[in-house]
């Protein structure tokens, strides 16, 4: 996937969840948007020569479920030191990016998530798998690439949707 769809789903959460006081609505946002990105970091990979198969290659261990949920913790304690609620950063963060791999499970291309790494080596698809993969790096923002992201963008339209939403105006606020 391009992006697309991790960003809406980043952004929706922010919608429906509560930032933790005294952080700003605007910047809870920021973070869970930044947070849906953060699997694909392994791109990296590819320059450093590590196979796309291996564990650390393109959709493999930070791709996890075990990642998403390391990575809310390490949010989490950051969130401590910072007075915010632990327990809702922890869960959010990991479950925003946790959608991650479980989205690109949805592609119709490339060897597989490692969903279950470090307890399983396996690749997963699953069973339906409506959204077609992008191309990598610059490839993006090729004719296919584009076509993608447009498509995307309708996949996806309702978290966009939700996301915009306008929040309901109360009295005095």
């Amino acid at each position: 996937m391009p992006g697309i769809g991790h960003l809406a789903v980043g952004l929706a959460a922010a919608r429906v969840t509560r930032p933790p006081e005294g952080l700003e609505r605007w910047l809870w946002a920021a973070l869970l948007a930044a947070v849906s990105f953060v699997p694909d970091v392994d791109v990296l990979a590819f320059p450093l020569g590590i196979p796309y198969a291996a564990a650390f290659g393109h959709r493999g261990a930070s791709h996890s479920l075990a990642f998403a949920g390391l990575s809310g913790c390490a949010l989490g304690l950051a969130a401590r030191l910072r007075g915010f609620p632990v327990l809702r950063v922890v869960l959010t963060v990991s479950l925003v990016m946790a959608s991650h791999g479980v989205l690109d499970t949805f592609t119709d291309g490339g060897r597989g998530v490692a969903l279950l790494w470090p307890f399983a080596d396996g690749r997963y698809f699953a069973p339906w798998r409506p959204i077609p993969v992008s191309p990598l790096g610059m490839g993006i923002f090729s004719r296919r690439g584009l076509q993608v992201m447009s498509y995307e963008c309708l996949l996806f339209l309702p978290l966009f949707v939700l996301a915009v939403w306008p929040r309901r105006f109360t009295r005095g606020g």
